[in-house]
C-alpha cells in the first residue's frame, strides 16, 4: 500500500469583505481582470457557475503561447466554499496532459474556502491529484514549491485586483 499523497495547501489573508473575495472568483468580467500567474493574461473565459457546470479558460503566456485550462463544478456553496476538478485543457474543453509534464495528474480536486475575518478574508486552497497513479502522485508532490510560486502570484494579482475595485 502506497503512503498517502500530501495535499497541496496555501493561504492568504485578504483585506476585503468575503462577498467581495468571493465575486472576483465567480463574475467572469473580475476573473479576465486576474487569474493567473503574473504576466499571463486571460483571453478567453467561458463561466458556468453551477454544479456540473464548467469554467473553460485560456491563458496566455508572457512569450505569447497559449495554455488552456478547466474548472468542473462539484460544489457551491456561496460564498464561503467551492470544490472543483481542475484540469489542463484543449481549446474545444476536453481534458488534456500538462504541457511540460508527462507524469502531471489529469486531475486535481481542489477545495476553495473563504472564510470571514473581521473585514478580511481568509482565502484557503488544498489540491489533491484525482485518480493519479503513483508516478503522477509522486510528481504532484514534487511540485509543492513550484506550484506555491506560481499560486502565490495568482493571488498577488487578486490581492491588487481587490484593492482597485
Amino acid at each position: 500500500m502506497s503512503n498517502p499523497v500530501k495535499p497541496f495547501v496555501i493561504s492568504r489573508l485578504f483585506a476585503a469583505p468575503r462577498e467581495k473575495v468571493w465575486q472576483a472568483w465567480t463574475d467572469r468580467a473580475q476573473l479576465l481582470q486576474w487569474f493567473g500567474p503574473k504576466g499571463f493574461k486571460m483571453t478567453t473565459a467561458n463561466l458556468d457557475l453551477r454544479p456540473g457546470g464548467t469554467f473553460h479558460y485560456c491563458l496566455e503566456t508572457p512569450d505569447g503561447k497559449e495554455l488552456w485550462g478547466k474548472f468542473s463544478y462539484r460544489e457551491i456553496q456561496a460564498p464561503e466554499r467551492m470544490v472543483l476538478v481542475s484540469s489542463f485543457s484543449d481549446a474545444g474543453g476536453g481534458i488534456t496532459r500538462h504541457p511540460f509534464s508527462a507524469t502531471w495528474p489529469l486531475e486535481m480536486l481542489s477545495t476553495s474556502t473563504f472564510t470571514g475575518e473581521g473585514n478580511q478574508t481568509r482565502f484557503s486552497l488544498e489540491c489533491l491529484p484525482l485518480n493519479a497513479t503513483e508516478a503522477e502522485c509522486h510528481t504532484f508532490e514534487q511540485a509543492h514549491e513550484g506550484m506555491k510560486q506560481g499560486w502565490t502570484g495568482t493571488l498577488d494579482q487578486l490581492a491588487a485586483h481587490l484593492k482597485q475595485s
